[in-house]
């Protein structure tokens, strides 16, 4: 293993200002009972109910237009499953670990809650992996592009989800 090297006398930084070790450090103060109160209320609350409920709302609307403009139900069905294929195992996963028995016993300790977490993801990976799986056997006449576009918007509704609501909690 490398040892760390020492800062050699007259080392320079890339701006060429001499430095030694620990002169980049900078001093920790630790937030006191007020401050981190504050803190708190600052940040954004974000409800991850609420994610699964845009989701929801996203996959509807775009089942509906989808099968709208191509006057083809089962392209509207296609859209509709790939959103649900991502709804239903997000949904899954927030009621485990908001809302399970699991996640009350386990919601003081930190790494239990964590290793909930990780179980959860993959109940969610393997119901979504399945949920596609069946896909053809589920939504006749499945078109592969409608479930494909019905997917990929039910996914980028997190980032859409968030960006939402902790612009809103900053207007406060």
């Amino acid at each position: 293993m490398p040892r760390a090297q020492k800062a050699r006398p007259g080392a320079k930084d890339s701006e060429g200002r001499e430095w030694e070790d620990g002169s980049q450090e900078e001093d920790f103060k630790p937030l006191t009972r007020e401050q981190a109160r504050q803190w708190r209320a600052r940040q954004p609350a974000v409800s991850l109910w609420r994610l699964v409920g845009l989701q929801l709302l996203v996959g509807l609307a775009a089942g509906a237009v989808a099968g709208l403009l191509t006057q083809s139900a089962p392209v509207g069905w296609s859209v509709l499953y790939g959103a649900a294929s991502v709804v239903v195992p997000s949904a899954l996963m927030v009621y485990g670990i908001t809302s399970s028995a699991i996640a009350r016993l386990l919601s003081g300790f930190a790494q239990a809650a964590f290793a909930g977490f990780l179980l959860w993801e993959g109940v969610k990976i393997l119901l979504a992996v399945g949920m596609l799986w069946s896909a053809p056997m589920v939504v006749p006449d499945l078109s592969w592009v409608g479930l494909l576009i019905g997917l990929v918007l039910a996914l980028k509704v997190y980032w859409f989800g968030l960006w939402v609501q902790t612009g809103r909690s900053n207007d406060k």
